[in-house]
């Protein structure tokens, strides 16, 4: 969402669904909520009809103080068991009609007997009824990041955000400190209380821990960023983030040293490891071809990467198609293995390559024997 704009385009109409901007990071503490009010103080200067729809501190001051001259839609109260409960009034909220509503905590399950189970379902209704959205979620909540995050803390986050609320999201912005600076925080008391500092930091807070959820949420926020462009109007090469690398295989017995370099590129440069094998539709291989095919796709899933399997008569133009729709960067080939008259008739396989994906931003490598 923009920060300067005029304030009359911010009023719903009844065909206009709310914007939604979704401040995520790697852990607690790292500023998600202090960056989400910041810049509601900076909208309400410009005249955006801004409040704040719910807002958990957890005893934060700096945050708190930084909620002061904004108006706090009050708490719904409600009665469970003798226990006095309260939750964000969503009701209150779309009485209230405002331009834009602060909601932290995306991922958090609404008290049972409530209208909706999760707060992102009630986000989801105020979108709906025209009222932009700020929301703040940590990286251990998206669903689909949850087994690699149980891997790497060694604990099951309860509380998770289906993947689309990331993907239909008009923004996503990654509020990134440094480990240093966020154990920093925590042992100045400024996350949680001084009395949980030392268990926090041997366990979720370990410098590891930190330095691979930090990894994660750029990662996250970049694959977002690049799968918008790749599907919006844009060419499909010109915004490839991430490196990717495809390993052309035939039934050539070179093919084995091919993957094994591509994998070693693909692991430099922290990339996803495609092969890739062509067959004509028109030719049967042998058994023992058969075989060193089979052996290639082993070989290339275990070193973590995917193999294709596809049949054309062309292909130059099939490895062409398979790189522009896996939005590959790097593709890695064998010498050419062609006789020397069919490559003056026909023009060498290399160079047929190269004009296809000429315009595709993609590196050549030729590995010889």
């Amino acid at each position: 969402m923009p920060t300067t704009q005029d304030p009359d385009s911010y009023y719903a109409t009844p065909h206009r669904r709310g914007k939604h901007k979704i401040f995520i990071g790697m852990a607690p503490g790292v500023g998600k909520t202090y960056k989400m009010l910041e810049e509601a103080h900076q909208l309400k200067q410009e005249g955006i009809d801004v409040i704040i729809g719910i807002l958990e501190t957890h005893g934060r001051k700096e945050t708190a103080q930084k909620a002061t001259g904004l108006e706090m839609i009050p708490k719904k109260v409600m009665v469970k068991e003798n226990i006095t409960l309260t939750e964000m009034d969503t009701d209150a909220i779309l009485d209230r009609s405002p331009q834009l509503v602060l909601i932290d905590e995306l991922a958090h399950t609404n008290i049972p007997g409530s209208p909706r189970e999760k707060r992102y379902q009630d986000v989801e209704v105020i979108l709906e009824s025209g009222i932009d959205v700020y929301s703040t979620v940590n990286i251990q909540h998206i669903e689909s990041l949850n087994d690699i995050v149980a891997r790497i803390t060694g604990i099951v986050v309860r509380e998770r955000i289906p993947d689309r609320l990331l993907d239909e999201a008009d923004a996503v912005v990654v509020i990134d400190i440094t480990p240093e600076t966020l154990e920093e925080r925590l042992r100045e008391g400024k996350i949680y209380p001084r009395t949980q500092v030392e268990q926090s930091l041997k366990n979720f807070f370990q410098r590891r821990n930190l330095i691979a959820l930090r990894e994660l949420s750029l990662r996250e926020v970049a694959d977002t960023v690049e799968e918008e462009a790749n599907t919006s109007s844009l060419e499909p090469s010109s915004c490839n983030i991430h490196e990717r690398v495809l390993v052309c295989v035939s039934t050539y017995s070179n093919s084995l040293q091919l993957l094994r370099r591509g994998a070693r590129i693909a692991n430099y440069m922290n990339a996803k490891l495609y092969g890739i094998f062509v067959s004509d539709p028109e030719q049967f291989l042998s058994k023992k071809e058969a075989g060193h095919i089979d052996t290639c796709e082993k070989l290339c899933r275990e070193f973590g990467g995917e193999f294709l399997h596809v049949k054309s008569q062309n292909v130059a133009r099939e490895i062409a198609r398979i790189a522009a729709k896996y939005h590959i960067t790097q593709i890695v080939i064998g010498e050419s293995q062609q006789p020397r008259w069919q490559r003056w008739f026909k023009g060498s396989f290399t160079q047929r390559l190269v004009d296809l994906i000429r315009n595709q931003n993609i590196d050549l490598h030729i590995i010889a024997e």
